[in-house]
């Protein structure tokens, strides 16, 4: 492994190589780069106009700290303060999921049952960072969308990216759907809860991101289970349910959903077209 000494010149050129070197991601490199250059994330043609650009000695150890703690698994998201999802600039940190790209899948279903123009009630369970419920009220600003998590610490992120963008959203703290008794049902509840079973070895390489938001028991389909068994009384005839789930539960999900009164449950695929979002509709017209 090639180290960077902070007392030697480097420019942003040589960085990027020597991050290189170290088995770093071009595209992670890149966007720790331009964080600590103070320039925006999208500006990558930056690095390229100012590649002969000298860091100082504070940038060069600086640069050595990131690229040490994103080879330790530490997400970029973290290490930089920020995330897009949808086209919105989100601030994120080790209290909340990073957001993953594979989300917009769930938003761009709900979009679909969200005719624009609607003051529809939505619920965004477990909403972490506040990135599926803020990209719903960004594309649908009559909606009336509700954020919950049981997460004190998360939801203080979350209403700091709604005041950040300036967007309407409500928030909830409490577990799943408990903090909404009495309120008026939905219109739709879409959810990207914890699915990852608690014995899987993916988790030993998820330690920077909170466990709550990861586990959902022996199964990983926990959660899920709580949310289904919740909904009905929280929702209005003909609404929808919408999960975000693990690579291969799509079938089990689909079960649990059908087995619980849902109809017309179906899938749609991320990115890498596998299933990973399951939903279903609770009997009647709205």
């Amino acid at each position: 492994m090639t180290e960077i000494s902070p007392t030697s010149c480097l420019t942003v050129a040589q960085a990027l190589t020597q991050a290189a070197q170290q088995g770093l991601p071009r595209v992670d490199a890149q966007m720790l780069l331009l964080h600590l250059m103070q320039q925006p994330a999208h500006a990558r043609a930056w690095l390229i106009t100012h590649d002969t650009d000298i860091l100082s000695a504070e940038q060069q150890a600086r640069w050595s700290d990131l690229c040490a703690q994103r080879q330790q698994g530490a997400p970029v998201a973290y290490l930089t303060g920020r995330k897009e999802f949808y086209g919105l600039d989100l601030a994120v940190d080790a209290r909340v999921l990073d957001p993953r790209p594979d989300t917009e899948t769930l938003v761009d279903w709900a979009l679909e049952l969200l005719p624009e123009g609607t003051a529809h009630r939505v619920v965004d369970l477990g909403t972490g960072s506040g990135a599926i419920a803020l990209a719903l009220q960004s594309q649908r600003p009559a909606a009336q969308i509700v954020a919950v998590d049981a997460s004190a610490d998360a939801l203080a992120v979350a209403q700091a990216n709604a005041q950040h963008l300036n967007l309407p959203v409500q928030f909830a703290h409490g577990n799943w759907l408990e903090p909404l008794a009495g309120q008026p049902p939905a219109d739709l509840i879409v959810s990207n809860p914890p699915y990852i079973r608690a014995d899987d070895p993916h988790l030993a390489a998820l330690t920077h991101e909170p466990l709550s938001a990861l586990a959902s028991g022996t199964d990983g389909l926990e959660d899920i289970r709580s949310i289904i068994t919740q909904a009905p009384t929280q929702m209005k005839a003909g609404g929808w349910l919408l999960f975000e789930h693990g690579w291969d539960q799509a079938h089990d999900v689909a079960q649990l959903m059908q087995t619980a009164g849902f109809e017309q449950v179906q899938h749609r695929s991320d990115l890498a077209g596998i299933a990973r979002c399951t939903g279903g509709c609770w009997p009647g017209l709205i």
